[in-house]
C-alpha cells in the first residue's frame, strides 16, 4: 500500500542556506532552501522576487552561506523577515558580517562555509545563476593536509515536507568508490 500526495516540492534534504547581498551598502540575508548545483562552478537560486533578489540584479554579486545547528535560530529568522521590514534583521539574527574579498557581498562570519559568487544571469523564469568564484571555509574545516574536513561543519538540511531542520549526521560510504564492489 502506498498514499498518493500528488505533485509536491519535496525533494529533500535541502541545504539550509543563507543569501547575502548589500542593500545600498547595507548587508542583508535570506534564508533559501531552493539553491543547487547548476554545473561545475555555477549555482542556480529560485528565489521569487524579494530584496535579496533586487540587490542582485544592482550588485551583480552575493554570496550563499551553509547554515549550520549553531545558527538555526539566526537562518531561520532571516527567512521570516524581509529586509524590507526590518532594516536591521542581519544584526538582530546575530550575524556578524565580513565583506567578501572577491565579491561586492557580505560573508557571515558564523557561517563556517560561504560561496562568494558573482551574477551570470537571471533565467527567463525568474531563477538565477551564479558564477562561483570562492570558497570561503573556516580554518576549523581545514584538516592538517589542507583539505576540509566537513565532519565537524554541523549542516543542516531542510525538510519541506513537515517544514523541520534536522542536522546532517555520519558518513555513511564513499562516493565513487563503494559501487565498484559490485563491478
Amino acid at each position: 500500500m502506498r498514499k498518493d500526495f500528488g505533485p509536491k516540492a519535496w525533494v529533500f534534504p535541502q541545504p539550509v542556506l543563507i543569501v547575502g547581498t548589500y542593500d545600498e551598502g547595507v548587508p542583508n540575508a535570506m534564508n533559501a532552501a531552493w539553491v543547487g548545483q547548476y554545473s561545475k562552478t555555477q549555482i542556480i537560486l529560485s528565489l521569487g522576487d524579494h530584496k535579496t533578489t533586487d540587490n542582485i540584479r544592482k550588485n551583480q554579486a552575493f554570496t550563499v552561506g551553509l547554515a549550520t545547528a549553531d545558527t538555526i535560530i539566526g537562518a531561520d529568522y532571516v527567512g521570516l523577515v524581509s529586509g524590507n521590514d526590518v532594516p536591521n534583521k542581519v544584526e538582530k539574527a546575530g550575524f556578524t558580517v565580513s565583506r567578501s574579498y572577491n565579491v561586492n557581498a557580505p560573508v557571515f562570519n558564523e557561517l563556517p562555509l560561504t560561496l562568494e559568487c558573482k551574477l551570470v544571469k537571471f533565467n527567463e523564469d525568474g531563477n538565477i545563476i551564479g558564477e562561483i568564484v570562492n570558497a570561503a571555509v573556516d580554518d576549523s574545516l581545514v584538516n592538517a593536509e589542507g583539505e576540509i574536513d566537513v565532519s565537524g561543519l554541523h549542516a543542516v538540511v531542510y525538510d519541506p515536507i513537515n517544514a523541520d531542520y534536522y542536522k546532517v549526521g555520519e558518513m555513511a560510504g564513499h562516493a565513487f568508490r563503494d559501487g565498484e564492489k559490485l563491478k
